[in-house]
């Protein structure tokens, strides 16, 4: 009881000692700015400045030069001895596939190879597009219509314009990763079911030296 009563008192004291002394100063409601206007401001200063003519004018620049000169495929390097192997491009199917009226396609657990439905008549090189030896290699392989020039480095719009032939780029380094390429010159031909892989050993003047 005496706790109790200890509390109740307590309490009461607080309430005698709150007063209200009214509203001291201006208020303002809490608001957020719109943050499409403060965008819509910097880029109108941006604009007047000349810093937004800068910036599309980088940006440009930077568009053109990854178009002309890709970023070089990480871990390729020169191939120091020649060795072949043959890739399978097949897959086993992991669930039924049907077409949009239920009717089945492929079964699960069926070996599917796109070999036997997708007729592969050219050849591909990958190459240093940086290196005069390996451009010369690959260009021996065969004519346009028989053989794709697919680079790691260098600059495939240069060479075309240098050239006239089309040349290719491995973007982020996507085929040579699927079919396991790690140097370079390498020529990927069809045989039979699978595909044929090389990487060949070629003269370089650095290794003349």
């Amino acid at each position: 009881m005496l706790g109790g009563a200890v509390l109740l008192a307590s309490g009461l004291a607080a309430s005698a000692q709150a007063k209200d002394y009214g509203i001291m100063g201006a208020t303002f409601p809490i608001a957020e700015p719109d943050l499409l206007e403060v965008i819509r401001a910097r880029l109108l200063r941006a604009q007047q400045s000349g810093e937004l003519d800068r910036m599309n004018q980088k940006f440009v620049e930077t568009a053109q030069a990854a178009v002309r000169r890709p970023k070089p495929v990480a871990g390729i390097t020169p191939a120091k001895e020649t060795r072949e192997w043959l890739f399978d491009p097949g897959i086993t199917i992991s669930e039924d596939i049907r077409d949009a009226k239920g009717n089945l396609i492929a079964a699960k657990g069926q070996r599917f190879n796109p070999l036997h439905y997708v007729g592969l008549h050219r050849s591909f090189a990958f190459i240093d597009g940086n290196s005069p030896e390996e451009m010369a290699w690959a260009l021996a392989q065969g004519d346009p219509d028989k053989l794709w020039i697919i680079m790691i480095k260098g600059s495939p719009l240069d060479r075309m314009k240098k050239l006239k032939r089309r040349f290719y780029f491995d973007q982020q380094g996507v085929l040579t990763g699927r079919f396991g390429i790690a140097h370079t010159p390498a020529l990927l031909t069809r045989k039979g079911d699978g595909l044929e892989i090389r990487e060949v050993a070629i003269a370089r003047k650095e290794a003349l030296h």
